[in-house]
């Protein structure tokens, strides 16, 4: 007999997954990037992005008031508030489209005859609940733990430490 082989169909990855995936290591750089303003081109070509897509990223980190800008010759991206209270399930939230695991999760389709009396929705329901609280649980900060490996990884310079305010 002969062996049967099952391909997964080849097909693009979903955006929204792509823009979560961008949104997540630009603000981890920005952590380990916190005492100056981050440019989008250097993100972009530190992570081998797009720098078109990265700006439309920015749009959707800064609406979440994840990150702001600042305008002018200095000026780029930094984190909206410290990495500690930013979960990766508040930006995974502000970058994701949609949720949808299932056709019965858009609660508008009835096209199941089983919707009112399968148990899988309430699976599937149960099961992003418990992602989301793994995901809440950790925040930018702790991805971004290894500060001093992570910019030379990303070849960010290191700027001289702030000087004190009372000194």
């Amino acid at each position: 007999p002969t062996a049967v082989t099952f391909r997964r169909p080849t097909r693009p990855r979903p955006r929204s997954r792509q823009q979560t995936n961008y949104a997540v290591r630009a603000l981890m750089y920005c952590a380990v990037n916190p005492d100056k303003p981050s440019k989008v081109a250097d993100i972009a070509a530190s992570f081998d992005m797009s720098e078109t897509h990265l700006f439309k990223i920015m749009k959707v980190l800064v609406d979440a008031n994840l990150i702001k800008t600042i305008r002018g010759r200095n000026g780029g991206v930094m984190l909206a508030r410290p990495a500690e209270n930013i979960s990766v399930g508040e930006v995974v939230r502000a970058a994701e489209e949609s949720f949808l695991l299932a056709e019965c999760f858009d609660s508008g389709r009835k096209d199941c005859p089983l919707i009112m009396s399968c148990g899988f929705n309430g699976l599937l329901h149960e099961a992003l609940e418990a992602f989301m609280e793994v995901l809440d649980g950790k925040s930018i900060a702790d991805l971004s733990e290894d500060r001093f490996g992570m910019r030379d990884l990303l070849k960010i310079e290191m700027t001289k430490a702030p000087i004190a305010a009372n000194a």
